[in-house]
C-alpha cells in the first residue's frame, strides 16, 4: 500500500502530522506524551529508547513513524504471537501494509514477504531474531533502503537481564549494514545499566529517551 499521506517535511510540526495520521489511519482520538516525544525525536533524526509499560501504546510509535518516514520499517521482536496479531490487525484495518517472517510462517510465505519488502510493497516487516542469521533475510534487508529499525523487547540484548537473547547481539551490526537507519528500541522496563547496554549494543547515535520509565 503506497504512502499517500503528506510528506512530513511539508508539515510544520511532526507531532501534528502524527496526530492527524493517528486519527485518520488508526482511529485514535489522541496520542500520549511519551508517544509524541518518541515520534518527535525520530522525525528529528535521533535514535530513540522508549521505556513504557506493557499496554501503553509502544507499537503505535513505530506504526506511525513507518508512515511518516520515507522508506520501509523493520521490526525485530521475539514475541511471535504479537507479530501475528499485529499483522492481522493492520491488514484488516488497512492502516499499514505489513507481513511477518518467523518460524511459524511457511517458507513460501516468508519468501513472498521478503520479496514484497524488497520490491517496496510493504511498510512494515516483522522479523523474529533468529531470522537475522538467514542469508535470504539479510539480502532483502540490505537491498532495501530501510528508514527505521525497531527493536522490540530491547532488554533482551542485555546480559544484565534474565531474558537475554544471543540473537539480539547481531542487531548493532545489522544497523551498520543497513547504513544506520533510525533505531527505535522499545521495552517495558529497563534499569540504568540495561539502558546503557541497549544504547551501546545497538550502536545508537545521538540517542534520546522517551516514556515515563525514563
Amino acid at each position: 500500500m503506497p504512502n499517500t499521506d503528506p510528506d512530513p517535511q511539508t508539515v510544520a510540526l511532526p507531532r501534528e502530522a502524527a496526530v492527524q495520521l493517528a486519527r485518520k489511519r488508526f482511529g485514535f482520538e489522541d496520542l500520549r506524551p511519551g508517544q509524541l516525544e518518541a515520534i518527535d525525536a525520530l522525525m528529528s533524526g535521533h535514535d530513540v529508547l522508549v521505556v513504557m509499560p506493557t499496554g501503553a501504546g509502544k507499537s503505535a510509535i513505530y506504526q506511525l513513524a513507518a508512515l511518516l518516514l520515507p522508506g520501509p520499517t523493520v521490526v525485530v521482536s521475539p514475541l511471535i504471537a504479537l507479530q501475528r496479531d499485529q499483522v492481522l490487525a493492520l491488514r484488516e484495518s488497512g492502516a499499514v501494509s505489513a507481513a511477518a517472517a518467523n518460524s511459524t510462517v511457511r517458507a513460501k510465505h516468508r519468501r513472498e514477504a521478503l520479496e514484497d519488502f524488497e520490491a517496496g510493497e510493504l511498510e512494515l516487516l516483522f522479523l523474529a531474531p533468529e531470522q537475522l542469521a538467514n542469508p535470504d533475510t539479510l539480502q532483502a534487508l540490505t537491498a532495501t533502503n530501510v528508514s527505521l529499525l525497531v527493536v522490540d523487547e530491547a532488554h533482551c540484548i542485555s546480559a544484565w537481564g534474565h531474558q537475554f537473547r544471543p540473537e539480539y547481539l547481531r542487531l548493532g551490526a545489522l544497523a551498520d549494514e543497513l547504513g544506520h537507519p533510525r533505531v527505535l528500541a522499545l521495552t517495558a522496563t529497563a534499569a540504568p545499566p540495561v539502558r546503557a547496554e541497549i544504547v551501546e549494543r545497538l550502536h545508537k547515535r545521538d540517542p534520546v529517551g522517551a516514556g515515563p520509565g525514563l
